[in-house]
């Protein structure tokens, strides 16, 4: 999304959205028919279209948004995805919350606040006035993040489907759509030609690269659901809430590193913060609750650790989304 490609930028992230969704469709519907199952939806096919929907906008603001702001802005607004989990929570599963759940809200929210303040948060790329409508993009992405998540996890406990079947039909429908935004602004083509091999095709010779790295965002996004999904089911939601936040600060050191994205002593500090919350949570439900059971990880709550749960009990997808039946889409 910041890359070039022969002096050209790839500008096409509902086509990545696209893609990210073909490939782990693809890899649900093999799995289903590798172990026999049925291929039939288990809940009304509204009720996946409405987890696509906010599934394929949530995915669009989080690729659009690296436009604007700095990857390390990103991964550390992606931890405060707790907050519009509760808020859906509340809303849709009429679920209530303890002082502590809201201490690690608050938390969280000014460790993210002081990241602002005190360091710049816009992509090198980015115009001077855009940090601002990257920002916005992220709260959009976390509001509809966190719906999805929310009602995924609401159909894992109102209806008995397996991980890959919700995650078969969700991202069906999530391509169907991805497919019609990009007929009807006019992007497909230019999107297919930009990294199509055809000798013809407009940007071919010059940035086939650029299908290679679409290629490879897909098929990580897709192997890492599996892997989600196997962590979840075999050692329970708090160790995978614990890998998932080590991740996320892992990410934010790799980028300084890799990416030459400097933090400054407060942001650094905010930093900790977000993180240090993040584990206290995942060690305080350890010692309340023990191991949970594979079927518990998929409902395991608002805590933005199970963000990626709702699809978990389903299978592969969500970006990581395999075990999705838990694993929410990403």
């Amino acid at each position: 999304m910041q890359g070039s490609f022969g002096g050209e930028t790839f500008t096409y992230s509902l086509f990545l959205v696209l893609c990210n969704r073909l490939t782990t469709m693809t890899v649900a519907l093999s799995m289903l028919l590798m172990y026999g199952q049925d291929l039939r939806p288990v809940a009304p096919p509204y009720n996946y279209a409405a987890v696509s929907v906010s599934n394929v906008v949530a995915t669009f603001c989080q690729y659009e948004a690296l436009k604007h702001v700095s990857f390390p802005m990103q991964t550390l607004g992606k931890c405060a995805k707790m907050i519009p989990v509760m808020i859906w929570g509340t809303i849709i599963m009429r679920k209530r919350y303890g002082p502590k759940d809201y201490m690690n809200a608050a938390l969280i929210t000014l460790g993210c606040t002081l990241f602002l303040m005190t360091g710049s948060v816009k992509s090198k790329h980015a115009s001077s006035d855009s940090s601002m409508f990257g920002l916005a993009l992220m709260l959009g992405y976390l509001g509809f993040d966190g719906f999805t998540s929310t009602f995924q996890d609401k159909l894992f406990k109102g209806y008995q489907m397996t991980i890959y079947n919700q995650i078969l039909y969700v991202t069906s429908f999530s391509a169907i759509f991805s497919l019609l935004g990009l007929v009807s602004a006019g992007q497909l083509m230019p999107a297919l030609s930009f990294v199509s091999r055809h000798p013809e095709a407009l940007f071919v010779s010059r940035h086939p690269e650029a299908l290679a790295s679409i290629m490879m965002l897909s098929g990580a996004a897709t192997v890492g659901q599996l892997f989600i999904s196997h962590t979840i089911k075999t050692f329970g939601a708090l160790l995978f809430a614990t890998v998932m936040t080590t991740r996320q600060f892992i990410s934010i050191l790799l980028s300084c590193i890799l990416f030459a994205h400097p933090l400054t002593a407060g942001q650094w500090l905010g930093t900790v913060m977000v993180f240090g919350a993040l584990y206290y949570k995942s060690l305080a439900r350890g010692g309340s609750h023990g191991k949970p059971k594979a079927a518990d990880a998929a409902h395991d709550g608002p805590g933005g650790d199970a963000e990626k749960l709702p699809l978990v009990s389903s299978g592969a997808v969500g970006d990581a989304e395999a075990t999705e039946g838990a694993a929410p889409l990403k």
